[in-house]
């Protein structure tokens, strides 16, 4: 599958300055070989703009695991979950992917993607509140049609690559309208790796449509002691395009820029 882009570093934010100019440009083309993809680096500190693929960095689709981020905000903040160790016991309904099939807290159904959890919360949320919350953290397309338990999965809701990280700059930032608890919380179950130079927090999302397409998301931050850098990228094809693939693809640029 042919790439289409190149990566562009962008001055301006596109949310200040939407007709920014690409500076220079580097090809990497090669991380992506195979799939359609795009990918968006923020640098905090010069308020400058990466991107691989600029025309398909705006291009809605569903965020689907990547939801768990705001899907925890809210139940923090709606005292659905009341930690990082809220348990929900499983129904006992044997799930295809083997981790699933017990107990869960918040940090450990963030790290495993488990769907049940977020699909109880987002029931005992109730859908005028989490309409009530999207609306005002402006999610994307804002839509939740879909239904309670499958709005974000492949379905009404959804999200480009530029709305992803401008939602996680917000977040970096304190910018939404939750509580420091509940931010501090989510920002530290998100931590995948930790060293003396760097935190690294991020999530993956994995989509597919039977015999069409599936896609993959992973989206965060990297922070050290004097910068951060707030990223997201998809990958999408006819088969094998998922969530764990976008993020090897993901940390492999990382290193490659020296940020890991």
């Amino acid at each position: 599958m042919k790439i289409r882009g190149i990566i562009s570093f962008v001055f301006f934010s596109f949310l200040l300055n939407p007709t920014a100019h690409s500076q220079s440009s580097l090809d990497l083309a090669p991380f992506f070989r195979g799939y359609e993809g795009c990918f968006v680096l923020y640098d905090v500190q010069k308020n400058s703009f990466l991107r691989f693929n600029e025309s398909r960095c705006n291009e809605r689709m569903s965020p689907c695991s990547t939801f768990k981020i705001p899907n925890s905000l809210i139940g923090l903040e709606c005292g659905v979950i009341r930690d990082a160790s809220h348990v929900f016991h499983w129904d006992g309904v044997q799930r295809s992917i083997p981790s699933w099939n017990r107990d869960h807290d918040l940090r450990s159904a963030l790290s495993n993607s488990v769907v049940w959890y977020y699909q109880k919360l987002a029931s005992e949320v109730g859908e005028s509140r989490m309409n009530d919350f999207i609306q005002k953290i402006r999610y994307g397309n804002n839509d939740i049609s879909g239904g309670i338990t499958q709005f974000w999965l492949g379905n009404s809701l959804t999200i480009s690559a530029n709305e992803q990280v401008e939602f996680l700059t917000r977040f970096y930032k304190n910018e939404l309208p939750f509580s420091q608890r509940s931010l501090d919380i989510v920002k530290e179950i998100m931590i995948l790796d930790r060293t003396n130079d760097y935190t690294f927090r991020g999530k993956t999302g994995s989509g597919f449509e039977s015999g069409i397409r599936s896609w993959g998301w992973f989206v965060g931050y990297v922070e050290t002691a004097k910068n951060t850098f707030i990223f997201a990228a998809n990958t999408e094809s006819k088969e094998g395009a998922d969530g764990r693939k976008t993020k090897e693809i993901v940390i492999q640029i990382l290193k490659r820029l020296s940020l890991l």
